[in-house]
């Protein structure tokens, strides 16, 4: 179930910088998980990467439901630590982030899809323009309705992806010398960031040098959440951090240096016994090794715990702590179902109706992530709104 399906209503943003939690989603004792997302801990990530990048300023992306934790929780606790740019990316999640940041700079990375130029104007959202024919659309509205409320220009570097050239980007410099350009921000996206010694790095940063002296004046931006640890070269005027705000790892294989943000525990729907020489689950692909004993939580991957994540006889799957001790999942997650082997527990140590945790104290997102062959990125991002959501201010 994806996180952009059911919005945090209004009345469900925390609606002080000092209160203590505000609650989503159904009752806790009616579901099969609880999430808990601190939002303190967001701040201080966003805080710390802002201080690194001084005295450039730090923005905030928040697409994807910021990455799960809830676009309109989190826009409005960073609005009010003093954040004034997020990024978004589309107008849905443009217009959920304005009712949460009324002043905000809001850019929708996505670009200018045909025919929306007004809803931009509406919401006082910034198109990030991609195409040259996404530019002479929005030109044109802009001539046509005295429009002035900006946008940004991308230019490709070396992703490939979305972007106008750097030779487009030269030629049309000479713009800014007009009174109303439009043009609010420059900027690009590095490929390769997570790898702090890959080439590409380099040539990036040096072609995105060159374009910004050809529009000295105009804000610029280049780095993502890892690209703020490739040093002052990559900080430009705006930094854009994302997953990082959330707790993921930004430098992979050295220490994380962002506080963890979320917690994820599943309810335990039943404790069974399974004899040796059985199997678990669906394709029958765990088989007990010994008489074992099994927590069976109401969790699965239609709760965006990902089905990647499961242990079969040939590979362990992700852990668990039942309990207060690790304990290894037994055979595929399900569409609502995980089984967790408690056999080295104390009998009675686990009961129906107790939480296990799937993510928090030592098993951190980037684990879960392993586990499942991915990165922290898809494990936030995919989970669902089945949760009973835990805002800690």
């Amino acid at each position: 179930m994806a996180l952009t399906d059911t919005p945090i209503q209004p009345d469900q943003i925390p609606p002080a910088a000092d209160a203590v939690e505000t609650t989503a989603g159904p009752p806790a004792a009616e579901a099969g998980g609880i999430l808990t997302v601190d939002l303190s801990a967001i701040e201080a990530n966003w805080r710390a990467l802002g201080r690194r990048i001084m005295p450039s300023e730090c923005a905030a992306v928040i697409k994807a439901d910021a990455y799960g934790c809830g676009i309109e929780p989190v826009a409005a606790r960073l609005s009010r630590a003093g954040c004034k740019t997020f990024f978004v990316a589309d107008l849905l999640e443009a217009r959920r982030a304005r009712s949460a940041a009324p002043d905000a700079a809001i850019y929708v990375l996505n670009g200018l899809l045909p025919g929306t130029a007004p809803t931009f104007a509406d919401l006082r959202a910034r198109p990030v323009i991609g195409s040259m024919v996404e530019l002479a659309e929005w030109d044109a509205f802009c001539s046509a309705q005295r429009w002035q409320g900006g946008a940004a220009l991308h230019v490709d570097t070396g992703m490939n992806r979305l972007g106008i050239t750097a030779s487009e980007a030269a030629a049309l410099a000479p713009r800014i010398r007009s009174e109303n350009h439009g043009i609010t921000l420059l900027m690009s996206h590095l490929a390769c960031a997570e790898e702090q010694d890959h080439p590409l790095n380099e040539r990036q940063i040096n072609l995105f040098r060159e374009v910004r002296i050809l529009y000295r004046g105009i804000t610029s931006s280049l780095s993502n959440s890892s690209g703020i640890f490739l040093g002052n070269s990559a900080h430009c005027d705006m930094a854009r951090p994302g997953v990082a705000l959330y707790g993921v790892n930004p430098t992979p294989g050295r220490s994380n240096p962002m506080r963890p943000v979320i917690e994820l525990e599943a309810r335990i729907a039943q404790v069974r016994i399974v004899q040796k020489g059985e199997t678990v689950g669906y394709n029958a692909g765990w088989t007990a090794k010994r008489t074992s004993r099994l927590a069976v939580v109401a969790v699965g991957y239609a709760d965006g715990y990902l089905r990647a994540a499961s242990a079969s006889d040939e590979a362990p799957g992700a852990d668990a702590i039942v309990a207060g001790k690790r304990c290894p999942i037994a055979g595929r997650v399900s569409m609502d179902l995980i089984e967790i082997d408690i056999t080295d527990l104390p009998d009675n140590s686990a009961r129906r109706g107790d939480l296990a945790k799937l993510i928090g104290d030592e098993i951190s997102v980037d684990d879960v992530a392993s586990a499942a062959g991915t990165i922290g990125y898809e494990v936030l991002t995919s989970l669902g709104r089945r949760y009973h959501r835990v805002y800690r201010a």
